[in-house]
């Protein structure tokens, strides 16, 4: 097994471990057949040099990704680049945004830094920090929720720390769906619920991607306060479309992204 495949592997455990919802929604597709393949997957950080995008990114720079674009979200304050690998076409996409922290009051620029002082040395520089979770560790109910007020992403991170936030089936891939609302119908007769922010399906086939997600499951997280059940990681799946020059469309659509972050907010089951 190449570098790269044994990062996505340990992700992948770690990522269903928690998120027992993800695990199903994998098993129903296998159940039909499917073999499922991973178009991207993504990470959640803060702009802080010690463990911004290029400190993440880097476990797959040295397995053989490169920088390909970036993008920008103004309304949610936050940026993002994503990687390809240079020569497997069919290695998953990584997607990663870090919060752009001075936009925010005092208090969430404090705690994020006290938050991000408590990381042990070693792990920083080490590749252990994108499994790492709440290396922080213990986390609390009031500051998340003070957090949410300000940014429903700086709390998923502040709870959930380094971890794939989501990892997304390629419905190019899939032989029993003709098309992405096909995919949707599925699963919602499976009894999950769809992040419909702009939208079940955001973007459109003429912007050569369309994507879609269910919410976040909701899971039972410890704090300092005692334990709460709050949204933890989602599932998303996307379908890519050729251009005029006959090639598929291998990046992301900001507006899109944009309304797929909000998977992770926190609702009431």
């Amino acid at each position: 097994m190449n570098k790269y495949s044994k990062i996505f592997e340990k992700l992948w455990d770690i990522y269903t471990t928690q998120n027992p919802q993800a695990k199903k929604v994998y098993e129903l597709f296998t159940q039909r057949g499917e073999t499922v393949l991973n178009d991207h997957i993504a990470f959640r950080t803060f702009d802080d040099d010690r463990v911004n995008i290029d400190v993440l990114s880097k476990p797959f720079i040295e397995s053989g990704y490169q920088y390909i674009g970036d993008y920008h979200f103004n309304e949610k304050n936050l940026y993002a680049k994503h990687f390809e690998h240079n020569t497997d076409k069919n290695a998953p996409r990584v997607f990663i945004s870090q919060l752009i922290t001075n936009k925010f009051s005092d208090f969430a620029q404090k705690t994020i830094q006290e938050t991000i002082n408590k990381i042990p040395a070693d792990i920083l520089k080490s590749d252990e920090l994108i499994y790492s979770g709440t290396v922080w560790g213990e986390v609390e109910f009031e500051t998340y929720n003070k957090l949410r007020k300000e940014s429903e992403y700086a709390a998923w991170l502040y709870v959930n720390g380094f971890r794939a936030n989501h990892f997304t089936v390629s419905v190019n891939k899939l032989i029993t769906f003709k098309n992405i609302i096909e995919v949707n119908d599925f699963l919602k007769q499976s009894g999950f619920l769809m992040n419909d922010s702009g939208g079940e399906i955001k973007g459109t086939a003429e912007q050569f991607l369309e994507q879609s997600s269910i919410k976040a499951g909701i899971i039972p997280t410890k704090f300092a306060e005692g334990t709460y059940d709050i949204p933890a990681c989602y599932y998303e799946f996307a379908m890519r479309h050729k251009m005029p020059n006959g090639e598929f469309y291998s990046g992301f659509i900001a507006n899109s992204a944009d309304k797929i972050f909000e998977s992770t907010d926190f609702y009431n089951k």
